[in-house]
């Protein structure tokens, strides 16, 4: 009969990350706390539910979708519900990170040609902090669409409260909205797994690897390990 295998002691990267952010452990940085993933996951979850239950009811061509759901008139009772779970989550996940999410004037191209530089990897700044222009910009567009799904949303609920021009405006809002939305979270996912190797980790584990950070976050792996995120505390 073999030995049992000895106790493997706790991740101290992992621990770290279940209470603190921008601290450097071995060769790991400390990204995302155990709080921010958790909202980060709850928001997708939601939007997600939101998804496969609003598409059945957006068009017959995506019908199957209710069938993971009992059928159309769950996915309707449900739809609104989720909205309402994605809408709090997004709020506090705004709250959450907007301290981070200020855009500097420095950052102020990406509204222009820099969003495509980047995609196509020919950007090369050293004074990109936790988050760059584009990620900034994305919260700032995600907190925008998810107000306009809410007010959308809510009218579409109670349809007869509302005058029926109201009721028009709604539905092309909320769909162009959602559209918008879609295409978004492709880019992000996109961005998150396959374009940077180890952004998705960040998410799970809540750590990035040293060479991760000086590559993509330079500006914030300088202040990181020169202690002086922390100071700003």
């Amino acid at each position: 009969m073999s030995a049992p295998s000895p106790h493997r002691p706790f991740d101290s990267a992992i621990v770290a990350a279940r209470e603190r952010e921008d601290v450097v452990v071995g060769n790991e940085i400390v990204r995302h706390n155990r709080t921010s993933r958790l909202i980060h996951w709850t928001v997708a979850l939601t939007f997600f539910v939101c998804v496969f239950t609003g598409m059945p009811i957006w068009t017959p061509v995506f019908g199957w979708m209710a069938h993971l759901f009992g059928g159309l008139t769950v996915a309707r009772v449900i739809h609104p519900w989720a909205g309402v779970a994605f809408v709090i989550a997004s709020i506090l996940m705004f709250f959450q990170w907007i301290s981070d999410m200020h855009l500097e004037p420095s950052e102020r191209d990406w509204l222009g040609p820099k969003a495509l530089q980047y995609m196509r990897y020919e950007t090369d700044d050293s004074e990109v902090g936790k988050y760059n222009g584009g990620q900034k910009l994305f919260f700032w567009a995600a907190a925008l669409g998810a107000l306009a799904l809410l007010l959308s949303g809510l009218l579409m609920w109670f349809p007869r409260a509302f005058p029926p021009i109201l009721m028009q405006l709604a539905y092309i809002l909320h769909d162009v909205v959602f559209i918008l939305f879609a295409v978004g979270i492709v880019f992000h996912i996109y961005l998150g797994t396959a374009a940077e190797p180890g952004t998705f980790g960040s998410m799970i584990r809540g750590t990035v690897t040293r060479q991760w950070a000086r590559l993509h976050h330079p500006r914030w792996y300088r202040e990181v390990v020169s202690g002086e995120k922390d100071r700003r505390r």
